[in-house]
């Protein structure tokens, strides 16, 4: 496995053409895996709540942004799909080799500051799903700790992706709260169509959305995937499909939360803690039921991301320093893979446990990641000028399309995090 990274041809390409697998069912399930972990682990915690303070807050006013990020998040994902297939090899790997050992350990630190707010939103869920059945927040943070510390050592990639993509599936419970209280479509196109509030608080909301939707960790989570799955650019089409599956469903999953939220939740106001999100289950599901779907769907999101978030990571730093960094290797043979992701789960679970405000926490990290977009997509958009090789090479018409894609989206992000804060 580890020789897949190592043995990575250089940017002008491998001896290959590689002509293209037929798209089919077989080559869907072939290549299925790193977009759709990636996709649902980006329905994280983080997002659950911040939809549900937008819904709370705003209604449905936030609603068709969510929507109109799928374009994006698409050309964002795909990109991170495509270096993976034509370099074989991750990002900050890659970024060492083309531009120097300094712009890695940028692109490095920038994803370090994006996994570690988005660890402490997922452990923050995780917190709250546990308070939700009386458990203390430090004894759900050291659960968490123990139990995906050992799944990752003593899983491979392919049992670790099962994992993920198993507890990502509670998240299509929120379909079904979205569906029972849903008010009907004329109120919410008549609230989407309304002009933008001139409030602070809407637009630092609309840059957390947004840095729910395109995340750092997500796109380097995927091409590092793409690689440790042995996908090769043979299984480009099969692997776009996947990825736009992947980008609709987590948007319709956001969209049918934030729904339920503004159905259940507008006349509430700020959310005061994760548990008050609970409300919006209990209210459409009955309190039982709904009990049940808020701690699965929470859990099922806040674990998936949380596997993600850590994998993104110690991957990157093995590759930043050029040492293992494979879930194939044990953890004397890559210390500091597995280092890297005791580390980020410790430092997290401490300041969950310290009592900060975990709504605000979760809030903050969305804007956080807004705000490093525009770095991680810079990288992103030059790698895949320069150091692919020829068939895969981002050119022409849709490279012109993927920069104002990409411009759109670092503006909306930063503009909106500095209306915020006016």
């Amino acid at each position: 496995m580890a020789n897949r990274h190592d043995g990575a041809a250089e940017a002008g390409g491998g001896p290959q053409p590689w002509p293209p697998s037929r798209l089919s069912w077989r080559a869907f399930l072939v290549v299925a895996g790193p977009g759709l972990v990636a996709m649902l682990a980006d329905t994280d915690a983080g997002s659950v709540v911040t939809v549900a303070q937008s819904g709370a807050q705003w209604g449905y006013r936030l609603l068709l942004s969510n929507l109109l990020f799928i374009p994006f998040m698409f050309f964002a994902q795909e990109l991170a799909l495509r270096i993976g297939l034509g370099a074989q090899q991750g990002a900050v790997a890659l970024a060492r080799r083309r531009f120097g050992r300094a712009p890695a350990l940028l692109l490095l630190a920038v994803l370090a500051a994006s996994c570690f707010g988005a660890l402490v939103s997922e452990l923050s869920g995780l917190a709250g799903a546990g308070q939700a059945v009386g458990a203390p927040v430090g004894a759900t943070m050291a659960l968490a700790f123990f139990g995906l510390m050992a799944m990752v050592v003593t899983g491979s990639y392919r049992s670790v992706e099962r994992v993920a993509l198993f507890f990502g599936l509670f998240e299509i419970a929120f379909l079904a709260m979205a569906w029972r209280a849903a008010p009907g479509v004329q109120p919410i196109v008549a609230e989407v169509l309304r002009a933008p509030p001139r409030d602070p608080e809407f637009y630092t909301l609309l840059a957390a959305n947004l840095g729910t939707s395109v995340i750092p960790w997500a796109l380097l989570y995927q091409q590092a995937a793409t690689v440790h799955k042995g996908l090769r650019p043979a299984h480009l089409m099969a692997a776009r499909v996947e990825t736009l599956v992947g980008v609709v469903v987590c948007q319709v999953i956001t969209s049918a939360l934030l729904i339920a939220a503004g159905a259940t939740l507008s006349a509430h106001g700020t959310l005061d803690s994760i548990a008050d999100i609970e409300t919006a289950f209990t209210a459409t599901l009955g309190t039982a039921f709904g009990h049940v779907v808020f701690v699965l769907g929470l859990t099922g999101s806040a674990l998936t991301a949380t596997i993600v978030v850590c994998l993104t990571l110690a991957w990157s730093v093995g590759e930043a320093f050029g040492v293992g960094r494979s879930l194939d290797h044990s953890p004397s043979q890559a210390p500091w893979f597995y280092g890297a992701m005791a580390l980020l789960l410790a430092a997290g679970g401490a300041l969950v446990a310290s009592g900060a405000n975990l709504v605000s926490l979760s809030i903050a990290a969305g804007v956080a990641n807004a705000v490093l977009l525009p770095v991680v997509l810079g990288f992103l958009y030059f790698l895949a000028r320069t150091a692919l090789p020829e068939p895969l090479r981002l050119r022409g018409f849709y490279a012109a399309a993927t920069a104002f894609a990409f411009l759109t989206v670092a503006g909306v992000g930063v503009g909106s995090a500095i209306a915020g804060l006016l």
